[in-house]
């Protein structure tokens, strides 16, 4: 896979990607990143990359020519994705597709935005990671990097444990526990030391279950609802279909 990044702070990408299991990931060569300056481009002596806005108004936008000939110098791989409030939320069903990708490249906006002209002639789509604003895209790149790389082959140690995180199948993950058994009075679910691997799967599915029926209904709401084994499992372990 391929990832690039299109930004006027590369050292902010190359220094979050440069660590833990991204840098890992990079440094086997999982995947590729390759980050573009957008001030690379300009041609004036302050490598300037934005201008005030036409009709007046706070702060400054980001011009469409550096844009424009960044991508069209470095031949970007496609989709080409604006980082915006106004993009679609990233989500993990949006995780999952990227993964499965060839490859993609990320415009950062900053300032007050990009030239619309760039988003209705060059990007491909538009994508947030939440309905706040942040100083630029740079940090969403980040979250997106983070989210899509270490779904791809080879990259987490244990390759089963993007299969039982939260969101997979619309979800919260279950309660995680390890030791001691018991700490100041409080002690690991029976259940999980049982030994019963079918009832502790089952466990787990239940408080699954629970927990987004209580934290996330919205997330139950777009599954349908409970089926009746899902109301059934949270019967056979006393859990609260209600929230």
């Amino acid at each position: 896979m391929r990832i690039e990044v299109i930004t006027i702070f590369p050292e902010m990408i190359s220094g979050f990607v440069g660590h833990s299991l991204l840098g890992k990931a990079l440094r086997a060569g999982k995947f590729e990143l390759r980050v573009h300056d957008l001030r690379s481009v300009a041609v004036d002596p302050h490598r300037s990359v934005d201008d005030a806005p036409f009709g007046g108004g706070p702060g400054m936008v980001l011009s469409p020519a550096p844009i424009f000939e960044t991508v069209r110098k470095t031949g970007a791989i496609r989709p080409l994705i604006l980082l915006t409030p106004a993009g679609r939320r990233l989500d993990q069903r949006k995780v999952d597709e990227l993964a499965g990708s060839e490859g993609f490249t990320l415009l950062c906006g900053r300032y007050e935005g990009v030239d619309d002209r760039v988003r209705t002639s060059l990007v491909d789509e538009e994508l947030t990671v939440g309905d706040y604003v942040l100083g630029g895209g740079e940090v969403a790149a980040m979250v997106i990097l983070e989210a899509v790389v270490r779904l791809l082959p080879g990259i987490m140690g244990n390759e089963s444990s993007g299969e039982t995180e939260s969101f997979r199948d619309g979800l919260l993950g279950h309660p995680q526990y390890t030791r001691p058994e018991t700490y100041e009075g409080m002690s690991v679910p029976g259940v999980l030391r049982s030994g019963d691997h079918r009832r502790i799967s089952r466990w787990r599915r239940a408080q699954s279950l629970a927990l987004t029926v209580g934290r996330r209904p919205d997330l139950i709401e777009e599954r349908g609802g409970l089926s009746d084994e899902e109301q059934g499992l949270l019967s056979e372990f006393g859990l609260d279909a209600k929230g």
